[in-house]
């Protein structure tokens, strides 16, 4: 067995395998934070968008924007502070790195694009890096992630279909938590969860399901949300709710409000976005979320438990 992942040690946690990690994170029983962090832009005074996310109540960290063929992450070496200044680093540290800075899971977004995807807005087109196939996959697994997270940011194409189809890929070539699901439409005419598509993607093999949170996306509502809560628990898998809509920078009342609503509808991982600085959440947010759904003697510890533990 494991240490749930609320109250477990540095050395613990990373030294945790996928399905290790989601059994700690089950038995952490619904509180359990993740911050999403955008690499490419520079957060303050030479540190990552990562070391701000962890040191605010983090357990949890998402890359968004990396390109896992070529990664810059701004911060994360002396004097590459900026885009001007950073450059992509192929030794294959840049990630032991971080996690050795933060103390904290690392996971990336890879995009799981569809070109026949029937879009409702202008496609945005992203680097090979950032899209899902077997080669980034791979990538992912030589680089160390602790977890991938196949979804969509606005515009990109992504499909329900793609995201299960690139499951079964991210299974078979990376041996870390897989989550999947959409925050958002990402441009596409289709309905951003359902029941049919959660079934595809259990089929396929995801360890944690990704849905919107409740007030975040048009229509969702508890009750649907609890019943894809209680399909994805019944076949063994977790559920992320996410915060993807900019509303990370709506404030703490709002964070609040929705951090109890998905704690009520039964969901493991609470995810706040990047989308309110275009870098990551206010920190006041990661910590309102975190206290809102473990207290503050819980949301306190994990922000002064020391890496080196």
């Amino acid at each position: 067995m494991v240490k749930r992942l609320i109250s477990a040690n540095t050395s613990e946690v990373l030294a945790m395998d996928g399905q290790e990690l989601k059994q700690s994170i089950k038995a952490s029983e619904g509180r359990v934070v993740l911050s999403e962090n955008v690499t490419g832009h520079e957060a303050t005074d030479g540190l990552t968008t990562s070391e701000i996310a962890a040191a605010f109540g983090a357990d949890l960290i998402l890359l968004n924007g990396l390109d896992v063929l070529n990664p810059v992450i701004l911060g994360l070496y002396e004097g590459e502070e900026t885009l001007a200044t950073a450059k992509a680093h192929h030794d294959g540290q840049s990630i032991k790195r971080l996690q050795k800075l933060v103390g904290r899971p690392i996971g990336v977004n890879l995009e799981p694009v569809d070109p026949n995807a029937d879009m409702s807005e202008d496609r945005l087109i992203i680097p090979e890096g950032r899209m899902a196939s077997e080669k980034t996959l791979k990538e992912v697994a030589k680089l160390g992630f602790n977890f991938v997270v196949l979804t969509g940011n606005p515009g990109t194409g992504v499909t329900n279909a793609q995201i299960a189809a690139n499951i079964k890929v991210a299974k078979a070539n990376f041996n870390g938590l897989v989550i999947a699901g959409k925050m958002h439409g990402a441009g596409v005419n289709e309905p951003v969860v359902s029941k049919e598509s959660v079934e595809s993607f259990l089929e396929a093999g995801a360890d944690v399901i990704l849905v919107p949170a409740v007030g975040t996306v048009p229509e969702l509502d508890d009750a649907e949300l609890k019943e894809i809560v209680k399909l994805a628990h019944s076949k063994g898998a977790l559920v992320m709710s996410t915060i993807g809509t900019s509303q990370e920078g709506s404030g703490a009342s709002y964070i609040e409000n929705i951090a109890i609503r998905n704690k009520i509808d039964g969901v493991d991982i609470q995810h706040i976005g990047d989308a309110a600085w275009g870098i990551q959440s206010p920190f006041e947010n990661i910590y309102a979320l975190s206290k809102a759904i473990r207290g503050e003697r819980h949301a306190i510890q994990r922000m002064a438990r020391s890496i080196n533990r």
